[in-house]
């Protein structure tokens, strides 16, 4: 079971209170994991990556174990304290301005 946290606008579209959890088949990747989120949440499909694309959304970071892995190619294997449930999938609304 993965658990994944989301930026506040992200739960609201989704209607979800707290952390989600997921199962994913196969091995854990960020793209396995934003894979079953969005199929568990269709109304989040387009917000975290291109519809088209796939790619991760500009301002969308991935944390993992404190560490950021938005740039990390999608299939990258999610750290093991990810996968055990020790630790969240953090999908983090990024901010800019000055």
């Amino acid at each position: 079971m993965i658990r994944v946290v989301l930026p506040a606008h992200l739960r609201t579209l989704a209607r979800v209170s707290g952390e989600v959890q997921l199962d994913v088949a196969g091995e854990p990747t960020f793209l396995s994991v934003v894979d079953a989120l969005e199929a568990r949440y269709p109304m989040l499909r387009g917000t975290i990556r291109d519809q088209v694309t796939h790619e991760r959304r500009p301002f969308v970071r991935f944390f993992a174990c404190q560490e950021d892995y938005s740039l990390e190619p999608p299939e990258t294997p999610l750290p093991n304290a990810v996968v055990k449930g020790d630790e969240p999938f953090l999908i983090v609304g990024a901010m800019a301005g000055g």
